[in-house]
């Protein structure tokens, strides 16, 4: 079946995504059940963190109450949970403070009661409380080189966690003897419940070491403070075995392999076929881009590994080594570099955004790339290369006027990339 607007498919095949993985769809079916002659807590952090309080508000028979934690602009009214905001990917003062409410509100509770957390990608930085002898600056100055350094997000998860006071599991031991029921939504490549947004309530099998070693391997310079905080062991995190998470459960209710196996349905159900590459692609966002490129034109010039007409689908969480001082994003420096790589080949279209609706620390969830992107660009006096050395790839497309803009989807499994070869 011929697409007549392939921008439009792809667009498609990203709201797909979006709507399988939202809290009001996934979460209730995960909530358990009210524990006769206790209180109920909700707490929690992350980017979906309001929309998932709703949810539970909206489908939980009996009394509760609770605060959670989630960015700016992405709150939602609920009547008996409290929705702070607070800022992402670097953390503020608001979103400490909420995380000292939050260890407040579940101190004193019993073995009757139950603390339902609801944790989501963000939650690392939004529910921020340094460890004592770390100010909330030198946190925040470390988050920034972390940012720009291209470590995975379970190696700055594991920095976050040896420098905190409340995730890498302490959350969960301020909560006992009550028992904590996670509900999570994964925006970690493979879906480790312990990384997302630096495992507030469970247990970490990382070490001070391991944070140490991430901070000599992208050259990040820290306070002496934090060494010593880190050599002395004092931001040693609870470990897998610790008797006070044995009743406790955890459960991941919306992944990225859920969103990608949505879009490959609605492809099929507009007679393209679907190939889901992978939902946990890592590594430099322009290299990344350049294997999709070569696979794209294996399938133009040789039907391989794929026939065409067809859609390749892939997740994951990207990064970018920042070098330059453009407006990037990992989605727009993706496409940018794939435009580059693909060099004006006709019959390819692409879409590369991030779930949570916002590409990096833009208002962009992504762009969308055609076979006259470069062209086009370049009648306007654009250097594609220039601005990718230059990490602008959101200045490329906002030329084109082909940025994606959604606002918020109070969700977040990470990135989503469609590319289009007909």
């Amino acid at each position: 079946m011929p697409i007549d607007n392939p921008k439009q498919f792809l667009l498609d095949l990203y709201s797909s995504a979006i709507s399988a993985v939202s809290a009001e769809k996934c979460l209730p079916q995960y909530l358990p059940k009210p524990v006769p002659g206790g209180r109920t807590i909700v707490i929690g952090a992350g980017k979906g963190a309001a929309a998932m309080a709703k949810a539970v508000e909206d489908h939980w028979d009996g009394e509760l109450s609770g605060l959670v934690v989630t960015r700016y602009e992405h709150g939602l009214p609920c009547k008996h949970i409290e929705v702070v905001e607070a800022s992402h990917p670097v953390p503020d003062a608001a979103g400490r403070d909420a995380a000292k409410r939050m260890l407040e509100m579940v101190k004193g509770l019993t073995e009757k009661d139950l603390v339902i957390c609801l944790v989501s990608g963000g939650g690392s930085a939004l529910l921020a409380l340094p460890a004592k002898n770390i100010t909330l600056e030198e946190k925040q100055q470390i988050n920034r080189k972390l940012l720009r350094s291209g470590a995975s997000i379970s190696e700055m998860n594991c920095v976050r966690k040896h420098l905190s006071d409340i995730k890498g599991g302490r959350l969960a031991l301020a909560c006992a003897p009550a028992k904590v029921v996670t509900l999570l939504i994964s925006d970690i490549p493979g879906d480790d419940p312990g990384i997302i947004a630096s495992g507030p309530t469970l247990p970490d099998p990382t070490t001070c070491e391991d944070a140490l070693a991430i901070l000599k391997k992208y050259q990040i310079d820290v306070p002496a403070n934090v060494v010593k905080h880190l050599e002395s062991g004092e931001g040693e995190t609870p470990k897998p075995g610790d008797p006070r998470f044995a009743r406790n459960e955890n459960h991941i209710i919306a992944t990225a392999q859920e969103a990608l196996e949505a879009a490959a349905e609605m492809a099929r159900a507009q007679g393209i076929t679907p190939y889901i590459l992978s939902d946990r692609i890592e590594g430099e966002s322009r290299d990344i881009a350049l294997m999709h490129a070569a696979m794209a034109k294996q399938v133009i010039d040789r039907n391989q590994p794929f026939e065409k007409p067809c859609v390749i689908i892939s997740g994951g969480e990207t990064t970018v080594t920042v070098k330059g001082n453009g407006r990037g994003g990992r989605n727009a420096e993706f496409l940018l570099s794939l435009a580059i790589a693909l060099d004006k080949e006709p019959g390819v279209y692409a879409i590369a955004c991030d779930t949570d609706g916002i590409d990096g620390s833009e208002d962009n969830a992504g762009a969308v790339y055609a076979p006259d992107s470069v062209a086009r660009a370049e009648e306007k006096g654009i250097r594609p290369r220039k601005l990718l050395e230059n990490n602008d790839g959101y200045g490329f497309f906002d030329a084109l006027d082909d940025l994606i803009v959604t606002g918020p989807s109070r969700t977040n499994v990470n990135d989503f990339r469609a590319i289009l070869i007909i």
